[in-house]
C-alpha cells in the first residue's frame, strides 16, 4: 500500500491529524527482511549450535532440580537481585570474563520463593529451543531481572507474562568450545590464537531460551500453550527474518499463532483483552503501554493506535474464519497465513478491505512458496520434552 493510500485510510477511519498520521506511518514500517524466505530449506530449521548445550541442562536439571542446574552454567543466577550489583567488581569479572570466584559459588546466588521451575526443550518450526517456565510470578520477575537487567531491581510491568533471552555470552558454551577448539589445535597454538577465534565466536551470542510465567491464576495449560506458541513466533520471525521487535505488528503475529494453537481458531476479543481493550475502553496498565515504540507515539497517536488495533482483531478473525472455512489447518497453511501476515502492516489489517487485501496475500504466499524448495520434515512439528 503506497504511503499517501496509508494516510487517507487513518485519516478516514480514525480522524488522525497529519502529525499523527507521520508518527503511526513510521511506526509501522517493517524490519523483516522478506528475501529470507527465497530460498529452499527444510522445516523445522535445524537447532541452534547452543542447542547441544541446553540439552546437557536439561538432562542434569532431572537430577539435581532447574535452579541449581541453571546455576552451574548462567553465571547471573549466582548473584541476588540488588542496587547497583551490577558495578561491583564480582559481577562484572564473573558476567564479562566468566570468572566466577568460589565464595560466590558457593552462596545461595538467586534468590527464588518457591523455586517452581521446569525446563523445557520445545520443538518449533524455527528449531528447538529452552523453555524455562516460572510457577510463581515473583520467580519470573527475578529471572528476568536476572537474565535481561543485570540483577538490578529494574521494574518488569505486570503486563509481562513471557520474554526471550538472548544477546548475552553463555560462559559454560564458551568454556566447552574452547576445550574442543584445545584439542584438535596444534601444539603450537597459543593463548593469542584463542583470543582470534574466540573474537569469531562472540557474535554468536545465544537468543537461547524463553522465560514464560505462570502465577496461581493462570496454571491453565491454555495460558501456557499461548505463550509457549507466542514466544516461539518471535524465535522464528528472528531466525528466518532477521528481526524480533518489541512492536505491536510482532505481537499481533506472535498473538495470532498463540491463540490459534491453544484454541483452534482466532478469537478476537481475547487479542484485545491481552492488550488491554476489552470492552469499550483502555484499561490503564495494559500491554499495549509495552509496544508504543522508540521514541514512544504521543497520546494523540496511541489512542488512533487504539481504534486501529481494535478493527485488526475483528478482521484478523473474520479473515481466519474465510480463510480456513475448507481447508485443514496443516502446516503448509499455517506457514502460508505466516507469510501474509508478516507482509502486511498494522495499518493494512486494520483497513475496510483489510480481511480482503490479507486472503490476497495468502494467494501471494501459496504461490511463492510453490516456486521454493521448502520441505516439511514432520506434519506435527510442535513437540515439548518435559522436565
Amino acid at each position: 500500500m503506497k504511503e499517501l493510500d496509508r494516510q487517507s485510510q487513518i485519516r478516514a477511519l480514525h480522524y488522525a491529524n497529519e502529525s499523527e498520521i507521520n508518527e503511526l506511518i513510521e511506526y509501522n514500517v517493517s524490519q523483516f527482511q522478506l528475501d529470507n524466505w527465497d530460498r529452499g530449506f527444510s522445516l523445522p530449521l535445524e537447532d541452534e549450535l547452543h542447542l547441544s548445550v541446553w540439552q546437557e541442562y536439561y538432562l542434569e536439571a532431572k537430577q539435581i532440580g532447574v535452579l541449581e542446574a541453571l546455576r552451574k552454567r548462567l553465571v547471573q543466577l549466582n548473584f541476588v537481585i540488588a542496587k547497583d550489583m551490577s558495578i561491583t567488581q564480582l559481577y562484572r569479572s564473573a558476567t564479562r570474563k566468566g570468572e566466577l570466584a568460589l565464595e560466590t559459588q558457593q552462596k545461595k546466588g538467586l534468590e527464588l520463593q518457591s523455586q517452581e521451575l521446569e525446563l523445557r526443550i520445545h520443538q518449533t518450526i524455527a528449531g528447538k529451543i529452552p523453555i524455562i517456565i516460572a510457577k510463581k510470578r515473583s520467580d519470573f520477575v527475578a529471572l528476568i531481572q536476572a537474565l535481561t537487567k543485570k540483577n538490578e531491581p529494574q521494574p518488569i510491568p505486570d503486563s509481562m507474562g513471557a520474554c526471550i533471552i538472548g544477546g548475552y555470552n553463555n560462559w559454560d558454551r564458551i568454556r566447552q568450545y574452547r576445550q574442543r577448539w584445545s584439542d584438535r589445535a596444534s601444539p603450537q597454538k597459543s593463548e593469542a590464537d584463542w583470543q582470534v577465534e574466540f573474537k569469531k565466536m562472540l557474535p554468536q551470542k545465544d537468543v537461547s531460551s524463553a522465560v514464560l510465567g505462570l502465577d496461581a491464576d493462570n496454571l491453565q495449560e491454555l495460558s501456557l500453550n499461548i505463550r509457549l506458541e507466542h514466544e516461539c513466533t518471535h524465535y522464528l520471525t528472528r531466525r528466518l527474518l532477521g528481526s524480533m521487535r518489541n512492536n505491536l505488528l510482532d505481537e499481533t503475529i506472535a498473538d495470532y499463532q498463540g491463540i490459534v494453537a491453544a484454541h483452534g481458531s482466532y478469537r478476537g476479543d481475547w487479542f484485545l483483552h491481552f492488550m488491554g481493550l476489552g470492552g469499550d475502553g483502555y484499561r490503564s496498565g495494559g500491554r499495549l503501554e509495552n509496544y508504543r515504540g522508540d521514541p514512544e507515539l504521543s497520546d494523540g497517536a496511541f489512542a488512533v493506535l487504539q481504534s486501529l488495533i481494535r478493527n485488526v482483531a475483528r478482521n484478523l478473525e473474520d479473515f481466519d474464519r474465510q480463510y480456513y472455512h475448507d481447508r485443514a489447518r496443516s502446516d503448509r497453511e499455517k506457514l502460508v497465513v505466516f507469510l501474509a501476515l508478516i507482509d502486511s502492516t498494522i495499518i493494512d489489517l486494520a483497513t475496510a478491505d483489510g480481511v480482503d487485501a490479507l486472503m490476497g496475500q495468502a494467494a501471494k504466499a501459496k504461490d511463492r512458496l510453490r516456486q521454493l524448495d521448502i520441505s516439511f520434515s514432520d506434519s506435527h512439528i510442535p513437540k515439548t520434552t518435559q522436565n
